[in-house]
């Protein structure tokens, strides 16, 4: 996702995929202490005494993590270096990686409508709890987005590499969040729905921000996709 949003809005590709590439080994190596330290050490700082134990360990994150980041990663690498050179570049990156691209987020698509299916009568009967999940994930990428280019234009980037930044910032791991919610806690459990909520939240927010990068584009950097002279003094307003 982070890939087609920088693409729609002029964003430097190869720069975009670099990213998306460390995103993927740190959360690899990261993740799941990252994700235990919130659900089973951090909740109980922000709620205390609130009579909910939550029985999770590193090693059931890192499982999930290993599932679905892990073996495609591995994957990923082996497809390259064994088809590549077989096929031909051409092949590989025109032929081969979209069919591979549109099968995974077929599979993506998939799990939130059964997702959904699971916890429809639960949306229908409780709207403020998706409310309560939209609305911070709203402010959230608004707040990321902004900060990263304005970041970027003090730091005089150009407008490719301050596109690519600033949609990473705003991106969020929902697919990875889905899997290890399910996996951790069960497809029907609250904890999996909470996070299947982001995707639909992220991409009507995020194609809205295709437009706003295009109008920073005209109002902050040239023709050639440079910083404004006075641009890095100002704020995005």
């Amino acid at each position: 996702m982070v890939i087609l949003w920088n693409t729609l809005a002029g964003g430097d590709p190869e720069y975009a995929a670099i990213l998306v590439a460390l995103n993927s080994v740190f959360q690899i190596l990261l993740y799941s202490f990252y994700a235990y330290f919130l659900i089973a050490i951090a909740s109980n700082w922000i709620v205390p005494g609130s009579g909910t134990e939550i029985n999770i360990s590193v090693v059931d994150v890192a499982q999930s993590v290993l599932i679905y980041l892990g073996i495609p990663f591995v994957l990923g690498i082996l497809t390259r270096y064994t088809l590549l050179p077989r096929i031909g570049e051409k092949r590989y990156t025109e032929g081969l990686m979209p069919r591979l691209g549109k099968i995974s987020l077929l599979a993506l698509l998939f799990t939130i409508v059964v997702m959904f299916a699971f916890k429809g009568q639960y949306i229908l009967d409780q709207p403020l709890d998706v409310a309560r999940i939209a609305v911070p994930l709203v402010f959230y990428f608004l707040i990321m987005f902004f900060l990263s280019y304005w970041l970027s234009i003090k730091l005089k980037f150009d407008h490719a590499h301050a596109t690519a930044q600033s949609f990473t910032a705003a991106s969020n791991n929902f697919e990875l969040a889905i899997a290890v919610s399910i996996g951790v806690f069960g497809i029907s459990s609250l904890v999996a729905f909470a996070a299947v909520i982001g995707p639909l939240i992220e991409v009507p927010v995020l194609i809205s921000l295709v437009n706003v990068a295009f109008w920073i584009k005209k109002r902050r950097f040239d023709a050639n996709g440079m910083v404004k002279e006075d641009a890095s003094l100002r704020t995005l307003e």
